[in-house]
């Protein structure tokens, strides 16, 4: 923290100093939020005591922006987080997390400090910000974007990855990434409206042997591994009208970690996409297999803190909080194979299934399974240490990880009711995404009518029901929530476990807004799960108490 109290007036100075001309505009935007949970202990969820009596997880971001020069940082307060974040104990603390300073002229791009990037799909490098899941890999060193060649864009970058308040200079990520988009070039391409481009990356990651020495259990045997280790990622993308094709393959070099029990086996990874959409309707088709792809900047942890790439998930993010109750974690370490279909289509009004005012039906198709192996697993004293770890067929596939059949169905009434209907049927094996708890096979449905009152009140609810044999059995959940614009929103739920435990969680708030300030005063119960996003979960702890979550952003 100490090396960045010069970069700070230094950052601002150079953003604010106008150009020569005088005509250079400066335009200031930042924001405040501030999670905060007043606990309480609950012996019937097992919510914990805490010392302290107010958790919260706090954050200030400012930004500058100019023609030629943008900067800006971040403030964060850590100190004492919300429950769930504090299962790393250096994830506590304070202070400016984010400082960056950004250069642009004719095509020229050059950031110095703190930033994030993705090439590609993220398959061999996404670095982001995650707030709900603790997560924020940001890049703190230097990065140049160049776009001043026609049809060609150039990305290079190196520096050291963030892990919660540690930067550490002996663990160092370099890339670099080229597209060529041919449609710039060829006038017969933009003739027919095609856009077409082609994509190559690199990525190095060097990590220092001495900093975690892998020593093979039972032995005196210890692993030489790798300083560096390289991954490629080749990939084309094709858009014609409401055609869009993408193809990608990733290749990482002998990576031996925690998280694929050390073995030197590379990893590899192909993706094909294409979608198509006309007036009315539209379709997704998607493969992807993947095998150990788990890439992070430190080879002795296993968090979702660390990695360098994402593996994206192919099953569908639902909001519903039933559907989301089973959420699937990517298995980037071991592999998988993934298939996903979507499909929509608006039924015409004035049609016998379109009724008055129309309807919309989706499905979605989701599933995901392992990949099957040949032969006997190669073990050194009983561990995978120091192998090649299993051999396994390209086309063949595994036990089943997840499955995911969904139909949703939208429908206005009347001019001033909608209603919105899903059924889902699912299959989760919590052993491979968890740990542990075997197969679990679910019915859900959803009924969630919406009805405008007048231009100023709305009355939305939701009735959800989970129907399983298997782990806590039942659930029954239901919402109510009026909203008053433009200021207020009042909702009141509660998550019944009516098939085992009996366990309510009720939970009631207020949300305010005015002009950029949002305020949501809540109480409740939340139950112990996970909270997924991208492919990446982090388990969240049962609690009580008292919440309050403000906003401002100008």
């Amino acid at each position: 923290m100490q090396k960045l109290k010069w970069f700070v007036p230094i950052a601002l100075a150079a953003v604010i100093v106008p150009t020569a001309n005088g005509e250079d505009k400066v335009a200031v935007h930042g924001s405040v939020q501030a999670n905060t949970l007043f606990p309480e202990t609950d012996a019937e969820i097992n919510a914990k005591k805490y010392d302290e009596k107010l958790l919260g997880n706090g954050y200030a971001d400012l930004g500058i922006y100019s023609k030629y020069i943008d900067g800006g940082f971040r403030l964060e307060y850590l100190k004492h987080p919300l429950p769930g974040f504090d299962v790393d104990p250096a994830f506590k603390g304070w202070g400016l997390s984010n400082i960056y300073v950004k250069g642009k002229y004719k095509g020229i791009e050059f950031t110095g400090g703190d930033f994030y990037e993705q090439f590609g799909s993220g398959f061999i490098l996404r670095t982001y910000e995650d707030r709900p899941l603790g997560i924020d890999n940001s890049i703190r060193g230097g990065r140049i974007r160049m776009n001043a060649l026609k049809g060609v864009r150039f990305t290079a970058l190196g520096g050291v990855q963030r892990r919660f308040w540690d930067w550490s200079d002996k663990r160092k990520l370099y890339g670099a990434d080229a597209e060529v988009q041919f449609d710039d070039w060829f006038s017969r391409l933009q003739d027919a409206n095609v856009v077409w481009t082609a994509s190559a990356s690199y990525v190095l990651k060097q990590e220092d042997p001495a900093l975690d020495p892998v020593d093979v259990p039972g032995t005196a045997l210890r692993l030489n591994v790798p300083r560096d280790v390289s991954a490629m990622d080749f990939r084309t993308h094709f858009n014609r009208g409401g055609l869009d094709l993408l193809g990608e393959y990733a290749w990482k070099g002998s990576d031996p970690s925690a998280g694929n029990g050390y073995i030197y086996k590379p990893g590899n990874a192909a993706l094909l996409s294409a979608t198509y959409s006309q007036r009315g309707w539209s379709a997704l088709l998607q493969a992807k297999r993947s095998e150990n792809m788990a890439y992070r900047s430190r080879r002795a942890t296993q968090d979702i803190y660390s990695y360098i790439n994402n593996m994206p998930p192919f099953s569908y993010q639902h909001t519903y909080s039933l559907a989301a109750m089973y959420p699937y974690g990517t298995q980037a370490a071991t592999g998988e194979w993934a298939f996903q279909g979507q499909g929509a289509y608006s039924f015409k009004r004035k049609t016998a299934l379109g009724g008055k005012y129309g309807t919309k039906v989706k499905l979605n198709v989701s599933y995901i399974a392992g990949l099957k192996t040949v032969g006997e697993i190669p073990l050194l004293n009983g561990y995978t240490y120091g192998t090649d770890g299993a051999k396994t067929s390209f086309f063949g596939i595994g036990d089943r990880y997840y499955e995911d059949i969904n139909v949703q169905v939208e429908k206005k009434l009347t001019p001033n009711l909608h209603l919105n209907v899903m059924y889902m049927y699912q299959a989760y094996n919590k052993t491979v995404v968890e740990g542990e708890g075997g197969n679990i096979y679910s019915n859900i449905f959803v009924v969630e009518p919406r009805y405008r009152i007048n231009d100023k009140f709305t009355l939305r609810s939701e009735v959800q029901y989970l129907h399983t044999r298997q782990d806590r059995k039942d659930w029954l959940y239901g919402l109510m929530e009026l909203s008053m614009l433009p200021n207020l929103m009042f909702s009141v739920s509660d998550m019944w476990n009516c098939g085992s435990t009996g366990t309510h969680y009720y939970m009631a708030t207020v949300t305010g807004n005015y002009k950029g300030n949002r305020l949501m005063l809540g109480y409740g119960r939340t139950r112990q799960g996970f909270d997924c996003s991208g492919g990446i979960c982090r388990e969240v702890p049962a609690q009580r108490g008292f919440q309050v979550v403000y906003n401002y952003s100008f």
